[in-house]
């Protein structure tokens, strides 16, 4: 079989299989995988700039909250159908991400980590600043009616699922094209070695700062997604600690690799629910799972699959 074909039969197995859970897995299992799906499209978008481009950001809450707070903002306060939030979501990312990487990219390593760190601590703290409009630290919640498409009434878990699905199903597909495409092939030589990419002719501050545009806008993206499909917003996901989660997803699921982040996000999602039920210090669990992943695939799961079995795989 062509690698072409295998690459489209793997990735297609995977979307098909997910369309199956939807009729034969169990209440709580059909929950966690919406979710899953939503999340590991936030991690598709994050790897787009880490994986593939080589840049360590620790802003991605920012654009994540920009979606969500986008699209919930629009329909809250503004009257907003949740069509349109929707696209003011994705939008809303896609501007604040390119902005600061208008900012970010004129620094490089441990400089850009710190700076998009900075950023989104900025974002965090104007989310509490703007108490009034954001309802701070405690949040909101978007009315069922509000969240309503098209006659679909997505805070319905059935409906709920086959959004997040669709969702996944194009941050997926559109990050397995832009990988094959000349522009992810720029981004992989950036991320090998910048200086002789920028010998050979080629912009990089400008692929870098698309890289990062696109990345923001699938993680605006998701944010919205997950306001929409759960109802809710709430500054905890514009806090660090959603800057380091899909950071830690693309690692574990393999950086670089298109189906890395979905693995990374599904195993990271379960280990730390199921050592939850066992004990209340599941996060020691969690760490140590994560240590002995570190130490003996370097690569993460699906890179080490890769360095091992599949070498085709994008």
């Amino acid at each position: 079989m062509r690698v072409r074909s295998r690459i489209l039969a793997l990735h297609g197995g995977l979307l098909a299989l997910l369309l199956v859970g939807h009729f034969v897995l169990p209440v709580y299992h059909h929950g966690n995988m919406a979710r899953i799906m939503v999340l590991a499209s936030y991690a598709i978008g994050y790897n787009i700039v880490f994986g593939y481009t080589g840049l360590l950001s620790l802003g991605h809450a920012l654009f994540f909250a920009a979606g969500m707070y986008g699209m919930g903002l629009s329909v809250q306060h503004l009257g907003v159908g949740p069509g349109a939030a929707l696209v003011i979501g994705v939008v809303a990312g896609a501007a604040i991400s390119a902005l600061l990487g208008l900012l970010a990219l004129r620094t490089t390593g441990v400089a850009f980590m710190i700076v998009t760190l900075m950023f989104a601590q900025a974002g965090y703290l104007s989310v509490l600043y703007f108490g009034d409009w954001t309802r701070g630290d405690e949040g909101f919640v978007i009315a069922r009616a509000s969240r309503v498409l098209w006659g679909i009434d997505l805070a319905d878990a059935g409906n709920r699922y086959l959004a997040a699905l669709a969702l996944f199903s194009a941050a997926l597909g559109a990050c397995l094209w832009l990988v094959r495409a000349p522009f992810g092939r720029s981004l992989i030589a950036i991320r090998e070695n910048e200086a002789r990419t920028l010998m050979l002719g080629y912009d990089t501050f400008r692929l870098k700062l698309a890289a990062l545009t696109i990345s923001g806008a699938i993680s605006g993206a998701a944010g919205a997604a997950y306001a929409v499909l759960f109802g809710y917003a709430g500054a905890s996901f514009a806090g660090v600690e959603y800057s380091i989660l899909p950071l830690l997803w693309v690692l574990l699921g393999g950086a670089g690799t298109v189906l890395g982040p979905f693995i990374g996000t599904l195993f990271m999602f379960y280990l730390i629910d199921l050592s939850s039920g066992v004990t209340t210090a599941y996060m020691l669990i969690a760490g140590v799972a994560l240590v002995l992943l570190t130490l003996f695939a370097p690569q993460g799961l699906m890179g080490e699959l890769r360095r091992r079995i599949w070498g085709w795989l994008p």
